[in-house]
């Protein structure tokens, strides 16, 4: 993160927006203080997201160790360029630390940076957001979570609203006293009461969670469990076959 970069709105005409139309997302606000937000610092969309790539499902520290093995393999001690890791073999970067998945979509994104798909920072900036996801998420292995991210977080967008993020879900749910973490739709509809600003509210119910979280609690929805009980069954079934297909 750095404070190089100005916010591209203001800050404070998005509290006082929130504020006015929204009384439990005031008192959020009021818990908090003002919005202390500041963008990342990268050079291009195409390491934004080749970064994302990298951090996606595991830690933060495995994840730093493995994007700083593939910078290495970049010239000149900079990320390599989308030619560079075309060039680079898959085992290669299986080595640094990627799996099979990840090592593609980074190839794929390399391609689409290279064909023009992917936009360069510049551009990203005149494209809007729905634009911008529309391109982006075409690149294997980027979903709109991660444009998403990458609209908030680098090219700092006012109106983006993850509704399947789980901070934003879980946050809601502590904020307005819901005992079940609330559907995307159900976010989606309630959030049209912060645009502009959706961007903001998001930081807040992020900061909900920190400061209501350990007191309150809500639960993943019926619908949910179920699909977490399928997923978990269908994993002991997967397994059983395996072990059995051993035997013989």
């Amino acid at each position: 993160m750095t404070e190089n970069i100005p916010l591209p709105f203001d800050h404070v005409k998005a509290h006082e927006h929130i504020t006015r139309t929204d009384k439990r997302m005031a008192r959020i606000i009021a818990k908090t203080g003002a919005f202390r937000f500041q963008l990342d610092q990268c050079d291009s969309v195409y390491e934004s997201l080749l970064e994302a790539i990298a951090y996606q499902s595991i830690s933060g520290k495995a994840a730093a160790t493995i994007f700083a093995r593939i910078k290495a393999l970049g010239s000149n001690g900079m990320c390599p360029t989308p030619a560079e890791i075309l060039a680079v073999s898959n085992q290669k970067l299986r080595e640094a630390g990627l799996s099979g998945a990840k090592a593609a979509a980074m190839k794929d994104l390399a391609q689409k940076t290279i064909d023009g798909v992917v936009p360069t920072l510049e551009a990203a900036g005149r494209l809007s957001d729905e634009e911008l996801v529309e391109r982006l998420v075409s690149v294997r292995g980027i979903g709109a979570w991660t444009v998403e991210m990458f609209l908030i977080f680098r090219l700092g967008r006012p109106d983006v609203l993850p509704i399947h993020d789980y901070g934003v879900q879980k946050g809601f749910a502590l904020t307005y006293g819901k005992k079940e973490i609330p559907k995307p739709r159900e976010l989606a509809a309630f959030g049209e009461r912060w645009r502009p600003y959706r961007t903001v509210a998001s930081w807040y119910m992020w900061r909900a969670v920190e400061h209501y979280g350990k007191t309150r609690k809500v639960t993943k929805s019926t619908k949910v469990k179920k699909r977490a009980k399928s997923a978990k069954r269908s994993r002991k079934k997967s397994a059983a076959k395996k072990k059995t297909s051993r035997r013989k």
